[in-house]
């Protein structure tokens, strides 16, 4: 019957079996304990505080809670300098009031040129259309009766003066028949005399008019009609291209101009949004901390460094965690590979706080994730309930001891008692006549100090085992 030796004795055993440099193997319990250090963090994480604005980006701090402060609901958690953006936010509203005010006047000047631009193209119509009636009526008729009708007051003033100048003959003649010319036929005659001379010079203003008339005013008159027929239909031809076209570029400023002062409202209503971010209070009673608790880490970092009066916290990233108080603490840890493959759900384990050793608390491995994390560890969480008495802060370290395999009785050896070598690994063991010879085995788990063997030694067996 197999010979169990209690497990309190093992050590001792074992070191007096290393010093003589054998050990004769028997079964015995063995176990295989892990110790990890964890975190008390909150189921969930808590909530994350961060600034998430949408147009402002300078967050200077005035005041903040300190960490792991407890708080209450509605307790300012931060508070931010609003001075400047508040000042933006004057400029922004007096600047949407003035961008309202011009889209008003922009669309009052679209609907009047709309409205009038069928008036102006007419009026430009009747005036084309009159200045080349003008100018054709000027060059088929009035030109030559105008030609016609100096001709023919030129032609009546060579009459009257010759109907003048033959009068005044006639009465020369008549009178000259006396031998006295009375006083009265002198004074006709002076008279008469006059009527010709007035004649003459009738005559010859005449002339002139009729010469200027020819060669200057009917000549000009023909050029000032021809160049109005000429400018009224480029004045129409450029009016019919250009109100269309005015029209459609006022729409379109029209159009720059509505979503100018909508992006305009947009801006104030961002700026007014984000005014609001310049106070953060607690939504309910808790605990405040800095720096953010997230997939189950802590990890405050260089954030921490810019939380005081006059730092700038970064945005769109949390800079601090707000922890409820009804909700719970767990242990949180991140495992290498070694410790999450030798663990399993529900393995049951004790936690102890740093300078509380004497309080054991139970804890169980409620979830081990299956793949390691972006840095190669596993996640693995802990329940537990917290003594009344003891219920730590979120980031509080403990240090958990699990049993992660055991044997009530098991063959065993010192960790240096094996070799591996091309036949896999080895023990050297003793025969009957002193000698030794190396045989293979097959290992079972492994603990810091011992092997579990599962073939290749039986109980009774003497192993030699190196000094170092």
């Amino acid at each position: 019957m197999a010979r169990i030796t209690p497990l309190h004795l093992i050590p001792a055993l074992i070191a007096a079996a290393s010093h003589a440099g054998e050990i004769t193997i028997e079964q015995q319990p063995f176990v295989v304990e892990k110790s990890v250090s964890a975190v008390a963090l909150p189921v969930g994480d808590g909530t994350l505080i961060q600034l998430d604005p949408k147009a402002w980006a300078e967050f200077t701090i005035t005041k903040i809670a300190a960490h792991g402060s407890k708080v209450a609901k509605g307790d300012i958690l931060v508070s931010f300098d609003p001075e400047d953006i508040d000042k933006k936010l004057v400029d922004a509203r007096r600047a949407l009031e003035a961008g309202t005010l011009a889209l008003q006047q922009a669309e009052l000047d679209n609907k009047l040129l709309q409205e009038t631009a069928p008036n102006k193209l007419d009026a430009l119509r009747r005036a084309a259309e009159i200045a080349a009636e003008e100018n054709a009526y000027f060059t088929k008729i009035r030109r030559k009766s105008s030609e016609e009708t100096a001709a023919q007051s030129l032609k009546r003033s060579e009459q009257i003066l010759g109907n003048q100048r033959e009068e005044l003959r006639q009465l020369t003649k008549m009178y000259q028949a006396d031998d006295v010319t009375e006083e009265t036929e002198e004074i006709i005659l002076v008279r008469q005399q006059d009527a010709v001379a007035a004649a003459e010079f009738a005559l010859r203003m005449e002339t002139l008019d009729h010469k200027r008339t020819l060669e200057v005013t009917l000549p000009r008159e023909a050029t000032t009609l021809a160049n109005n027929e000429r400018d009224t239909a480029i004045n129409l031809k450029k009016a019919e291209a250009e109100i269309p076209r005015s029209i459609e570029q006022g729409k379109i400023q029209l159009e720059s101009l509505k979503t100018a002062n909508q992006r305009a409202k947009e801006e104030l209503a961002q700026l007014e949004a984000d005014r609001a971010l310049f106070e953060i209070k607690a939504p309910g009673d808790g605990f405040f901390y800095h720096g953010p608790i997230e997939k189950g880490r802590w990890t405050p970092g260089k954030v921490v460094e810019a939380l005081v009066p006059h730092g700038r916290p970064p945005i769109h990233t949390a800079f601090a965690t707000f922890v409820p108080n009804s909700v719970k603490l767990e242990l949180i840890s991140f495992l290498d590979d070694a410790t999450a493959r030798s663990l399993k759900p529900d393995l049951s384990g004790i936690a102890t706080l740093a300078g509380r050793e004497d309080v054991e608390i139970p804890v169980k491995l409620a979830t081990l994730a299956g793949a390691p994390g972006a840095d190669g560890t596993y996640r693995a969480d802990f329940s537990l309930t917290w003594p009344k008495d003891l219920t730590p802060a979120a980031g509080a370290t403990a240090q958990i001891r699990l049993i992660a395999y055991q044997q009530a009785a098991a063959v065993v050896v010192p960790n240096k008692a094996l070799a591996f070598g091309a036949s896999g690994w080895t023990v050297e063991v003793k025969l009957a006549d002193g000698k030794t010879e190396r045989r293979p085995v097959k290992r079972g788990r492994v603990s810091s100090d011992e092997t579990e063997i599962v073939s290749g030694l039986e109980v009774g067996q003497v192993i030699v085992v190196p000094e170092k």
